[in-house]
């Protein structure tokens, strides 16, 4: 097996190639593929209780006092990375290194790749949305649990795999750390094309990490085929900047294996089912709450 097809196969899930799989713009008279809403037919999984991407409801979210700040381990490292374009998507390989803890999480967890979701257009291409909002873009950072050779293994743990989740956010001014990363994408137009990424850091692409101790939590799974359900996900409530220009260059470099652009590779949201999404971040009404209830106290106790 070539490394590229290797890589494709492991990129999220272990019965990736075994299927005729695609996202819905790709879906047309000429090319029948199997486009989301199909793809339990092949994958049944993907029909699950716990499935990815969902739609987070704010007012519904639960506070979980052990949702602690995320230690991230190696994202100021300067490393050279590989991207490749693997048919459907861009794979940003990362090294086991990047490593993350704490924050609820039951394990430490090894970088293996991010990726990117977008849309066409500067529309909406997020796969996650927040009270019906669709984000431009939002990027997965895919982590295993350090006892983990690869990613086919963590699958068989329910919890054996850490996804980050950061969203996009159109801004007047030009997200420079961006430029490694679109520059990149325009080297690897075609299926199969591979680049290399030389003095990257990921903090750099995050712009900060202090802004990341706001996110919310839950259990799903792959967003792609075969949509295992071993997936801690978090999403980050502080989003990312990235200029329009820069968003209209992203979405216009790559081509899927078939030539047809790149173009919307998102799933659309799933039922939440009996899933609860919980949040790091203590909701205001209840601490607007604590503070009414400890002036009155206060004032009680002055009259005494």
């Amino acid at each position: 097996m070539s490394s590229t097809l290797l890589i494709s196969c492991l990129f999220l899930a272990p019965y990736l190639c075994l299927g005729q799989w695609c996202y819905q713009s790709q879906y047309s008279c000429d090319d029948k593929c199997k486009e989301p809403r199909q793809w339990v037919l092949d994958f049944p999984v993907c029909g699950g209780q716990s499935q990815s991407p969902i739609n987070i409801i704010t007012r519904k979210v639960q506070y979980d006092p052990s949702l602690t700040p995320i230690m991230f381990e190696g994202y100021t490292d300067v490393m050279n990375i590989t991207v490749n374009n693997v048919g459907y998507a861009a794979v940003f390989s990362l090294p086991p290194s990047v490593r993350i803890s704490g924050g609820g999480l039951p394990d430490t967890y090894k970088a293996v790749q991010f990726h990117i979701h977008w849309g066409s257009n500067c529309g909406p291409g997020s796969e996650h949305t927040v009270d019906g909002e669709q984000y431009p873009m939002e990027v997965h950072i895919v982590h295993i649990k350090e006892k983990y050779n690869t990613l086919m293994e963590a699958m068989n743990d329910t919890v054996g795999v850490a996804a980050l989740g950061f969203f996009f956010e159109i801004s007047p001014r030009e997200n420079k750390q961006l430029n490694k990363i679109i520059d990149a994408l325009g080297r690897v137009r075609y299926n199969g094309n591979s680049t290399e990424i030389p003095g990257f850091q990921l903090v750099d692409f995050l712009i900060s990490l202090e802004n990341f101790s706001s996110y919310y939590r839950y259990a799903g799974s792959l967003t792609t085929p075969g949509c295992n359900e071993a997936i801690i996900w978090t999403l980050f409530q502080q989003s990312i900047p990235v200029s329009q220009e820069q968003l209209a260059v992203i979405t216009q470099q790559m081509l899927f294996s078939t030539g047809m652009p790149m173009i919307d590779i998102f799933r659309p949201v799933l039922s939440l089912n009996s899933r609860i999404v919980y949040t790091s971040q203590a909701c205001p009404c209840v601490l607007s709450g604590l503070i009414t209830l400890l002036l009155g106290l206060l004032s009680v106790f002055e009259l005494v």
